[in-house]
């Protein structure tokens, strides 16, 4: 099969990998991170990379990402059939099924998850203000001070530091090709920063594995046939098709 892979730059390396072992050619787009915290933005470019026109249609557009804040509502299939994983967001993708997912947050809801992708996007963007909640870019410190002066700037960013009082623990989600020692102290120091438990556990990529070498599983994945568009599924699927109206 001819495919095509769009998907959040957090997981460049895993991506990469499975790519790479897929009985299938597969091409990859990757979409600036922090779109489930820009639903409206992220939506827009993920509808756009799918509406590209190609010489020789894909005969699967893949998503690597999961429901994410209802960030893929809306999406719309246009001559090549969507596959989405049955995620509620990337964490899924990363520890492998929702099954494993579900046992997680049900045993500690509150956990931070990082993964050697979400560290080099940050580390990537540069220190700022938001950096610690979603990625998403608004200013720098030096940017804050310039604007409002040292004591007020340092007075925000204890605000905008307060979400940290609803986690317990930071965990890192690794994978043998990463950097286990240098990603292990920057997570360790963050949690130790924040006062919060610190653990560590083996990813699962076999959910993005089986996605890009076509064995679409109903139960793991969705197939969005041309005409259709993804809506939520509060039913147990996650997410489901609807045939789209006609609309830009």
């Amino acid at each position: 099969m001819y495919l095509n892979l769009l998907a959040c730059e957090i997981m460049v390396r895993e991506a990469c990998q499975v790519i790479a072992r897929s009985p299938h050619i597969c091409d990859v787009t990757f979409l600036d991170q922090g779109y489930h915290d820009r639903v409206d933005e992220g939506r827009a470019a993920i509808q756009a990379a799918i509406d590209l026109d190609r010489p020789t249609p894909y005969d699967g557009v893949l998503l690597g990402y999961g429901l994410c804040n209802n960030l893929l509502v809306g999406l719309r299939a246009r001559s090549s059939p969507l596959i989405v994983p049955r995620a509620h967001d990337c964490i899924t993708l990363f520890l492998g099924s929702r099954e494993r997912y579900n046992e997680e947050f049900a045993g500690k809801p509150g956990t931070y998850w990082y993964t050697s992708g979400w560290l080099e996007c940050r580390t990537r963007r540069g220190r700022n203000v938001m950096d610690q909640t979603s990625g998403v870019v608004t200013a720098t410190y030096e940017q804050f001070v310039e604007q409002y002066g040292e004591d007020n700037a340092q007075f925000l960013i204890e605000a905008l530091s307060a979400w940290t009082e609803h986690y317990k623990r930071g965990a890192l989600i690794f994978f043998e090709h990463d950097h286990v020692p240098a990603l292990e102290a920057q997570v360790r120091a963050i949690c130790e920063d924040r006062g919060w438990q610190y653990e560590a556990m083996t990813g699962d990529i076999g959910l993005l594995e089986r996605l890009v070498a076509g064995e679409w599983d109903p139960k793991e994945y969705l197939v969005v046939p041309p005409g259709h568009e993804i809506v939520a599924d509060w039913h147990g699927g996650v997410v489901a098709a609807v045939p789209s109206e006609e609309r830009p």
